[in-house]
């Protein structure tokens, strides 16, 4: 074990070394065009204070709008400060009877802290399709593994409020509902894979501005 220890010791150097050398930050430079990595760095020089601060989660979102609710994300695209550091959050609204479909985040997990209101909020497994799912109150935090199905509602007769943090700058969003039926996805098609059938699919067409 003895003789180990000296290389032990150099390898130990080296890894501390590596991490000695790692930027303290990279603030999205928006001037050049986002990647599978992220957004490049701004040069230190033209970085200031204001890439660090976000202030529009203070502001009420509009859920004047189909699924009354309104998620305002402060990710890499409009925070540059989080850009790298895996991290994120956002605001989401909701009114009564909002709802946020079914959707997934494919870049990071989530948590919801119910800050107003009550929220019914759930996610289903990807081995045995199992729901989890429970009415949330306030003070009430919930996680979302990443890339799970998973759902918000309001649940109860007064406006609901929740701050959402992301363990990735930049998470992604997909949900069910408008992948379906709000492109021109062959209603032949969607059909076929859902077993829904026409009437079903063109209502939904129509209701979320799908063709075909």
């Amino acid at each position: 074990m003895e003789m180990y220890l000296p290389i032990l010791f150099v390898v130990s150097l080296l890894f501390s070394y590596s991490h000695g050398s790692v930027l303290d930050f990279c603030v999205a430079d928006f001037s050049l065009p986002d990647g599978p990595a992220g957004y490049s760095c701004k040069k230190p020089a033209k970085v200031t204070v204001n890439d660090f601060v976000y202030s529009a989660l203070g502001i009420a979102g509009d859920t004047n709008n189909l699924i009354k609710a309104k998620v305002t994300p402060a990710f890499a695209a409009q925070f540059p400060g989080v850009n790298g550091l895996g991290l994120s959050m956002a605001r989401l609204d909701l009114a009564v009877d909002g709802v946020v479909p079914i959707h997934t985040h494919p870049g990071g997990s989530e948590i919801l802290f119910v800050v107003e209101g009550t929220i019914c909020a759930g996610f289903i497994s990807s081995s045995a399709n199992t729901v989890y799912f429970k009415t949330l109150y306030k003070g009430d935090v919930m996680v979302f593994p990443q890339g799970l199905l998973h759902f918000q509602f309001n649940s109860g007769n007064k406006p609901a409020l929740a701050i959402v943090s992301f363990s990735s700058p930049s998470p992604g969003l997909q949900i069910t509902d408008f992948a379906l039926f709000a492109n021109n996805l062959p209603s032949a098609l969607v059909e076929k894979v859902t077993f829904l059938d026409d009437a079903q699919v063109k209502k939904l067409k129509a209701v979320l501005g799908g063709t075909g």
